[in-house]
Parts: C-alpha cells; structure tokens; sequence
C-alpha cells in the first residue's frame, strides 16, 4: 500500500486508522519526523512538557511462570533469587519520598510467597505512611478477589502488559497454561473494580507481525487503559529465545507515537528497555510521545538481580538517587521533570 503524510494528518485527528493504513505506517520510515512532530504535538496539548517520575521497587524476582522470553522464568535455574521484606520496601519508599516521588511501583515476578495476606500488610503499610502517594502494583494475572484486596488495601493502579493481542501468537510465547484470555480477564476486572489501568506489549517479539501489532491497537482500543507500557524485545540466554533477535529502537519509538496519536491522554513510560538497546533511548521516547520515566529504588544490591533481559541497565543515572542526572536528561530532550502523584487527564 502506498501512503503519503495525509495517513500521518487523518491519524492525528480521527486517532484512528484502517488496518492496511496501521500496517503501511508500522512498515515505513519515511514519515517518522513527521509522525514524531504531530506526536509531540498531541502529548503537549494535554500534558505540555510535563515528565512523570514513578519509584519503582522491584521487590522479587522469583516467578511461577515460564514465559519463554523472560530471564526470571522459573526454567532459569542460574538466577540468584531474592525477596524483600515489608520493611525493605517500606525503606525504598521513604528514601523515595525523600527525592521527591509520589508514585511507587511494586513490580515483581508471580511469586506465591507473597499471599493476599502478606501483600496486603505491605500495601496498606504504605498507604499509612504514605497517604498523599499513589500506589502501582505490577504483579501479574491474579483472580479478581486478589486484585480487590489489593484495592481495598490501598493500591489505586496497576500495570499488566498483554504482550501480544493476537491469540496464536501468545502461545508462541507462552507455556501452555497461559492464556490471552486469561490476561484479558484480568485487565478487565481490574478496569471494573477501579483502578487505573495500564497494559502495553513487546515490540519486535518473536515471530510478532505487523499485523500482531495491530491487534494489538485494536484491544488498547477495546481496553482504553490510563497507562500503555511498550518497549522493544531484548533477548536473554536463559531462555528458548536466545538466539532471537532483539526488537528495534526505531520501530519501538514509532509505535510509541502511534499509541500517543491514538491515546492522547495516556501516560506512556520511556523505558528501561529503549535506555538499554541505545544510549538516548529513553531520551527519543520523550521525543516520540511518552510522558513517564520510572527510576529505580530497589536496593543496589538486587538491581543486577531482576533481569527480564540481558543487560539491563541498572546502576548510574536511571537510579533514583541520581534525580539530578535524570532531570538533565530530561531537560536535554526539552521537557521537565514533575514531582506530583500525576494521574492520567482524560
């Protein structure tokens, strides 16, 4: 299919596209400074230069899961496992709220130590000491009773990425006790009992198509979340994809301003992942339409330890500590670090 700069105009004021018009601007680089322009233009109009920082807390890296493109699948007999405990998490939250955050994420793996009992001390523990903060939990598929505790504790969003819309292609990366109907059932409960929602997929996953992609803007469409994480694929060695390649800056970035045309309201990360694969990853993801970054506060001594992917950066300026560098970083790509709890503005 042939396209001109109009599918780039019609996208950016209908935020919407046909699927052969979604596939022909996926494949093409030629109108990315324009898509990038017009995607800058729709995040400045709700957000203006307004970056959101989140404290993220990866709290454990043990997982029940086998998910074959992840470094703390439970397969991976040589990662150094680790669990904090209520009051390591607690010190992360205050030496974050002492830098200046008001969102903190917990994120760890599938990890059946911590049970809706203990999980829920933690949450509310911090929602007790920490009332003016926001709470984000990133702790995959659990049954809708779980994620209400959770909620009544205190937690007030959540991250779940879908990683693929498209059915077949989920198997592919996925051990057969998983099920995309499954995901979708818990972001929709999720959505249902109140949280603000965010969900996202890999961009250049094995054996992913143009049209995986779009399936995927299709079911963000169906979903409207308030978050939308994406990042490109990196491989590990202690998964069946070890020798696949990893997924591109270029294509990630474009798929970043697409999701801001189609959601302008939406936070989307620069993630860790697009810092890792180019060293003004993240930098270009700002440029490209995402509006949050999330600095790590997990201890020094675990960052190295929560690896989905090779060579994560970990140390150094992503680090919480370091929120004088991040605020350069940010400031170099003509935005400004905000310190507010920073809901999504519909």
């Amino acid at each position: 299919m042939v396209i001109s700069e109009n599918i780039v105009k019609m996208l950016a004021q209908k935020r919407n596209l046909t699927d052969d018009e979604f596939v022909a601007l996926i494949e093409s680089a030629e109108y990315d400074d324009l898509l990038f322009a017009e995607s800058d233009r729709a995040r400045r109009a709700v957000y203006a230069d307004e970056v959101y920082i989140r404290g993220l807390i990866e709290f454990t890296n043990y997982c029940k899961n086998d998910c074959y493109y992840c470094g703390i699948r439970k397969g991976n007999k040589d990662a150094v496992r680790y669990r904090l405990d209520k009051q390591e998490i607690l010190e992360c939250c205050r030496e974050g709220y002492a830098l200046g955050f008001r969102t903190f994420v917990l994120q760890g793996g599938e990890d059946p130590y911590f049970t809706d009992a203990i999980f829920c001390d933690i949450i509310s523990a911090i929602r007790s000491e920490f009332p003016d903060c926001a709470i984000t939990l990133s702790v995959g598929e659990k049954q809708r009773k779980s994620y209400q505790a959770y909620f009544d504790a205190g937690a007030n969003r959540y991250l779940l990425r879908h990683e693929t819309a498209d059915a077949a292609h989920y198997c592919r990366l996925h051990p057969e006790c998983m099920s995309l109907e499954n995901r979708k059932r818990c972001l929709f409960d999720l959505k249902d009992i109140g949280y603000q929602v965010g969900s996202g997929f890999m961009v250049g996953s094995p054996y992913q198509t143009s049209r995986n992609l779009v399936a995927d803007l299709r079911f963000l469409q169906e979903l409207e979340p308030d978050m939308i994480g994406i990042g490109p694929y990196i491989t590990h060695a202690a998964t069946p994809f070890r020798n696949e390649k990893n997924g591109g800056l270029e294509l990630t970035l474009r798929m970043i301003a697409i999701l801001r045309l189609m959601f302008p309201y939406a936070l989307i990360p620069a993630t860790t992942a697009l810092g890792t694969i180019a060293p003004d990853g993240r930098e270009r993801g700002l440029k490209a339409g995402a509006n949050v970054v999330m600095p790590n506060l997990s201890p020094v001594r675990v960052r190295r330890l929560y690896e989905l992917y090779e060579n994560k950066i970990c140390t150094g300026e992503e680090a919480a500590q370091c929120r004088g560098c991040l605020e350069r970083r940010v400031e170099s790509a003509g935005y400004k670090i905000v310190t507010s709890v920073g809901n999504v503005r519909r």
